[in-house]
């Protein structure tokens, strides 16, 4: 016979499992620990399981514990969700689509597909945030996100996943640049010299620093700017040389004098893909992006 769950447990649990303590997660729920205690007991009961070790230090959550919060926050954050969606309906907007994805595929690729995409759909709203692949693979499980634009080796077990584009990221440098000359390098001979870069929110920021990090270096960064563009006017001063997508960076070679470099690298060559929990769970307005993403023609950067 099917359990039925009172969000009041649902939200209870949460706070338990949040503070590791039976007495905090109370006084978040508002209610006194004594009534927290028996609802957790006839909680436990109706599953027949118990959900956690209750010790001198606190409490901790048996596997089954474990599990049920997990389920418990995704229902209680699909329950927020639906409320700020409703909202938006009541204001006459008709969906609302989260969107995680790396610098890259929001500096280079989403720009005219999110275009198109908001004049053929004007009843959806768009929340687009840049994150760490990690980060976003992680949000996507959760539902803190509806779709994701990942790129590299992340794990990715229980999403699905669609190709989508191969990104390449080069090394820029000016023309007077001892590294100007060569038509391949290695991101280890590059970390003595001077480096512009993204600002440290951005996520290719974190990627190279990890990859300095992996080489027991750290990148010098003499400057750090907003954008790509941005960036490549100081790498064409000679303020520093500077890591960023081959796309971004020919489009900009057009128009300032940077060289182009290629990086043996085997990390160098990533492949992006969209990730999602499922596409038949998506509401239409979201497979339609996806339609859209997966159509649309790689920028001719060559």
């Amino acid at each position: 016979m099917a359990t039925h769950f009172d969000l009041v447990d649902l939200k209870l649990f949460v706070n338990i499992a949040e503070t590791n303590s039976l007495t905090r997660g109370a006084e978040r729920s508002h209610i006194s620990a004594p009534a927290a205690s028996l609802r957790i007991k006839h909680l436990e009961d109706g599953l027949g399981t118990k959900l956690l070790y209750r010790t001198s230090q606190g409490v901790t959550l048996t596997p089954p514990g474990q599990a049920f919060s997990h389920h418990a926050r995704m229902v209680l954050l699909q329950l927020r969700q639906l409320d700020a969606e409703l909202q938006e309906y009541a204001q006459g907007v008709k969906g609302h689509l989260r969107i995680f994805a790396n610098t890259t595929a929001i500096t280079e690729f989403l720009p005219t597909v999110l275009g198109s995409y908001l004049a053929s759909h004007p009843d959806v709203n768009v929340d687009l945030k840049e994150q760490l692949s990690h980060d976003i693979v992680r949000a996507v499980s959760d539902g803190s996100t509806d779709i994701g634009l990942v790129a590299g080796n992340v794990r990715t077990e229980g999403l699905q996943v669609l190709p989508y584009r191969q990104d390449r990221l080069v090394l820029a440098t000016s023309p007077h640049h001892p590294l100007a000359e060569r038509s391949e390098v290695k991101f280890e001979e590059t970390a003595d010299y001077d480096y512009v870069g993204l600002t440290e929110a951005s996520a290719i920021h974190a990627f190279l620093s990890k990859a300095a990090a992996d080489l027991n270096r750290s990148l010098k960064m003499r400057v750090q700017v907003g954008n790509f563009e941005a960036a490549c006017r100081m790498i064409e001063a000679n303020v520093g040389i500077g890591i960023l997508p081959e796309s971004a960076a020919r489009r900009h070679a057009q128009s300032m004098a940077i060289r182009i470099i290629l990086l043996s690298d085997e990390w160098a060559i990533r492949n992006l893909q969209i990730c999602v929990r499922s596409l038949d769970l998506l509401p239409a307005f979201a497979r339609d992006l996806i339609d859209l993403l997966l159509q649309s023609p790689p920028e001719s950067t060559r």
